[in-house]
């Protein structure tokens, strides 16, 4: 006969009353304690069973219980340490743990005050759309030997973050003009627009007349502050012009961009950033400002003659320059800043005296500077972003009044529209390097750095691959060693773009730009013996373009220092000079400079 094994906690009642006869059968009642988590009851109770002890052996027998009853204890109003064990004692759970606290910590140490920064930094990542800040997180992780999904970026760890909504005036999905302008002025434009509003007819010079932004980097410099600009794209492209110049169309960089028409009445960009000082201090009265004390990046042959005795020792062209005026703007700019130093290769920036020059200007390339993974190809050496950052912390924090300094990684953009996911990844990780060196060279109690992006791109994260497969890999399923095949019976890979030149195969090439000397690929290509995780390789496209193409959809924006806090929630993109100017007080600090 099978027993009832019943746990220490039961208790045996003899209900009915003793008898002397030996033969008069007992009701017994037992009372089981059930655990917490029982099938019964999830929060534990009593479970009660009746029945008659027909064999009188003093114990109730499972084929004796008549009636069973179970009574479940009320919810818990609070977890005990045996239940938050299962919580308490797991990865996640603690590193969480960890990060509210630190996040805590972050938040009670910010400056919340209007004008508590002395300093402000703002990194733009061209092109750098969610996608790509995932995808990098992840690339950045494996190649730390890490699985990678766990990985954080530097300007991911940064205690406050939002979105910001991207289109301008009159288009859906944006260009770099009109978003930098949003970002730098506070004020939303047309496409192809540079530092002027929506009033303003692209391509019509005198329209724009009347209708000139004032940037934040403007405010600082009539400020007091020292001023820097920073990109790996040619410094008069449109997203660094976009903090200095005026222009009705971001394409005028030098004067042979420009019809006759329109360079008879308007400045070319390379022209507004070398008379930067003299022209700021023509447009508003009684001030006096000593110039940008910091500009580095590409675009020589903007500031060039076209005539082969200006070209520089690492120019590609036959004739570097393409200035069709004569002006050698880098001799002009010498001689407006005799004790600063003009330098074009990485031997120059190197021997940069930090502590005693107060002017640099820099050209590495004569267009745009290399991607991250093609620097070493450069023929005379140039500095990495996060070099260039490095230094020019060091000389602008020379100013006791502060600074203010803009960081554009604007390759990212490039390898995006060529279809390369290798050199955008690529020069995001960089990006999170350079704002690493922010980090540590500045401090949260008067520095408030914004890190964001002026668009996206049609970049996607797709199909169901494993924890730890290879960002740039072909996708494996969760507990597969092969590719999963599409219905057409090839793999593919977790990246891809939407649209654009699509697959090319051209291993270890570190260049994205050669993808540009093929034509677009259409249809699907079978990737079985392709390795795609070289920098070569260029992601499938479903839309055949000559080039990849901008997304409409928000960015992240990440902040820390005074004024962080306000970085929260989606935003329209101009307001991200509001956060700026509300941190700093340039509006006020600016105003009070200029003669009434």
């Amino acid at each position: 006969m099978k027993k009832l094994n019943l746990i220490s906690l039961a208790v045996v009642v003899a209900l009915a009353g003793c008898s002397d006869d030996d033969d008069k059968i007992e009701s017994l009642t037992v009372k089981n304690t059930l655990a917490v988590g029982s099938e019964q009851c999830i929060n534990g109770g009593i479970e009660t069973l009746t029945g008659d002890d027909s064999n009188q052996n003093g114990e109730l027998d499972a084929d004796e219980v008549t009636t069973t009853t179970v009574v479940c204890n009320d919810p818990e109003t609070s977890l005990n340490p045996q239940q938050l064990a299962p919580l308490t004692t797991n990865t996640w759970y603690k590193e969480a743990h960890t990060k509210l606290a630190s996040s805590q910590d972050n938040i009670a140490n910010i400056v919340k005050e209007s004008g508590k920064a002395k300093n402000v930094i703002l990194f733009v990542g061209d092109g750098m759309g969610i996608s790509t800040v995932t995808a990098a997180r992840i690339l950045a992780g494996q190649l730390q030997g890490k699985m990678g999904e766990e990985h954080q970026l530097s300007f991911e760890t940064l205690p406050f973050s939002g979105f910001a909504k991207t289109y301008n005036v009159d288009a859906q999905t944006p260009d770099s003009a009109g978003t930098m302008t949003a970002m730098a002025s506070g004020v939303k434009t047309d496409v192809g627009v540079i530092g002027i509003d929506e009033a303003v007819v692209n391509g019509n010079c005198l329209s724009g007349k009347g209708h000139e932004l004032v940037t934040s980097l403007e405010l600082a410099e009539i400020a007091g502050k020292s001023t820097g600009l920073i990109s790996t794209a040619r410094i008069t492209h449109a997203t660094p012009a976009a903090t200095y110049a005026k222009a009705a169309n971001r394409n005028w960089e030098d004067v042979s961009d420009m019809p006759e028409s329109e360079a008879a009445n308007c400045e070319d960009i390379a022209s507004q950033l070398v008379n930067f000082e003299k022209n700021l201090e023509a447009r508003f009265a009684g001030i006096d400002v000593d110039g940008l004390e910091v500009v580095m990046g590409g675009g020589r042959r903007h500031f060039l003659p076209k005539d082969a005795a200006y070209n520089s020792a690492d120019a590609v062209s036959s004739v570097e320059g393409d200035r069709t005026d004569g002006r050698d703007l880098t001799a002009e700019w010498q001689a407006q800043y005799p004790n600063g130093q003009y330098v074009m290769d990485q031997a120059g920036f190197n021997a940069i005296d930090v502590t005693n020059t107060k002017h640099i200007f820099g050209l590495f390339n004569e267009s745009h500077m290399q991607y991250e993974a093609d620097r070493g190809n450069d023929i005379a050496g140039e500095p990495s972003l996060s070099e260039m950052t490095a230094k020019a912390l060091d000389v602008l924090d020379n100013n006791e009044k502060g600074f203010f300094l803009t960081v554009e990684a604007g390759r990212i953009d490039h390898a995006h529209h060529a279809g390369n996911a290798y050199n955008a990844l690529s020069d995001t990780i960089e990006l999170s390097k350079a704002v690493q060196v922010a980090l540590d060279k500045t401090s949260i109690e008067d520095t408030l750095i914004i890190v964001t992006a002026d668009h996206s791109h049609v970049f996607t994260i797709a199909g169901y691959p494993k924890r730890g497969n290879p960002i740039l890999g072909k996708v494996v399923a969760v507990g597969e060693t092969e590719p999963t095949l599409a219905a057409d019976n090839m793999p593919y890979t977790t990246l891809g773009y939407a649209n654009g030149g699509g697959f090319r195969d051209l291993g270890q090439e570190t260049d994205a730009e050669v993808g540009y000397d093929f034509a677009p690929v259409t249809g699907r290509v079978d990737l079985t013996d392709v390795d795609t995780q070289s920098p070569g390789f260029h992601q499938e496209a479903l839309v055949p373009l000559s080039s990849e193409t901008h997304a409409g959809e928000d960015v992240g924006v990440y902040a820390i220092g005074p004024g962080a806090h306000l970085v929260t929630g989606t935003n329209e993109q101009s307001f991200i000079f509001h956060v700026m100017d509300y941190a700093a007080d340039l509006v006020k600090q600016a105003d009070a400079k200029v003669t009434n």
